[in-house]
């Protein structure tokens, strides 16, 4: 009878099927790239530019009450309300490119409506230029781009080049996949895109070290074991870590969805799939292509 270790290897033989686990992925983001081309990004003003209006109503009122309100008054649909989370009632409208007439008129019907007092104090209007939005963009590349840098380092001399070769694999396709999601579902794209890239690729990395962890003590004592071996035993050793911190994790985003307003659920939803697809290719794609990569390095060699 086979061993029991061995049997469960045989099942969990992720390198013989890498290229189904690869194509699952390469599928998602083509369907994230088919609706970018199509649907483009939902940019919000902290990209794209353009007027918030903001105010402090002193009751509990309905935000689509407010947007319809907006909506009316201006003849075509504003860009989001959003609530304060600190002041349940206070209001941000988002609207692009507002005249400072599309302004007043929509600041009269809020005083007539709510009883606003009319010396600014329960409102304040501001605008934000497209070019805050390019530089908010460029800052957050440069922070990826650091981020993704600094971590290859790490896992080089923490381990090897090759395994930060297949890290960086890794948060190319988790980044990938939080674009195709922002993308599908029209997720806003605001300020909180950087801090979800930045946080995915952090959880990501922290479950790749896992497994790299575990290859490289396996690999002390793998004789003549292939790459592809150490890789199935080695995510099998970690497979039951890996789906506890992700459930844990996962349980935590989603209470703050639920529970959430609309800027925070702005940042749970994308966070939920992105701590989902990180666990993803921690397991199924970083493992496999290492073992491809010191594959084709032996050959090379001999």
């Amino acid at each position: 009878m086979e061993h029991p270790e061995k049997e469960v290897t045989k099942m969990l033989n992720i390198y013989k099927n890498r290229w189904i686990f690869i194509a699952i992925s390469v599928a998602l983001i083509l369907v994230g790239i088919v609706f970018t081309a199509v649907n483009g990004f939902n940019l919000d003003i902290d990209f794209a530019g353009g007027t918030s209006i903001t105010f402090d109503a002193g009751q509990a009122i309905n935000k689509e009450e407010v947007a319809t309100l907006a909506n009316d008054t201006l003849g075509f649909n504003i860009s989001a309300v959003q609530v304060n989370t600190e002041n349940p009632n206070e209001f941000t409208i988002k609207a692009k490119d507002l005249t400072s007439d599309q302004s007043d008129a929509v600041i009269a019907a809020l005083i007539a409506k709510y009883g606003l007092a009319e010396d600014y104090s329960d409102y304040s209007v501001n605008s934000f230029s497209p070019s805050y939005g390019q530089k908010l963009l460029k800052e957050a590349l440069i922070a990826v781009g650091i981020a993704v840098v600094l971590m290859l380092v790490y896992i080089t001399i923490r381990f090897e080049f090759l395994s930060g070769l297949s890290a960086i694999v890794a948060l190319i396709h988790d980044v990938l996949i939080m674009i195709s999601v922002y993308a599908i579902f029209r997720v806003p794209v605001n300020a909180s895109f950087v801090a979800v890239v930045l946080t995915i690729l952090g959880y990501s990395i922290n479950n790749t070290i896992v497994v790299f962890d575990r290859i490289r003590e396996n690999r002390k004592a793998a004789g003549n074991e292939t790459f592809a071996d150490t890789t199935n035993k080695s995510i099998k050793q970690t497979l039951g870590r890996s789906i506890n911190t992700t459930i844990t994790t996962f349980v935590m985003v989603a209470v703050l969805y639920v529970l959430g307003v609309d800027s925070i659920r702005e940042f749970a939803f994308p966070l939920m799939v992105g701590v989902i697809g990180g666990a993803y290719s921690s397991l199924f794609v970083v493992s496999p292509v290492w073992a491809m990569l010191k594959e084709a390095t032996a050959k090379k060699a001999k």
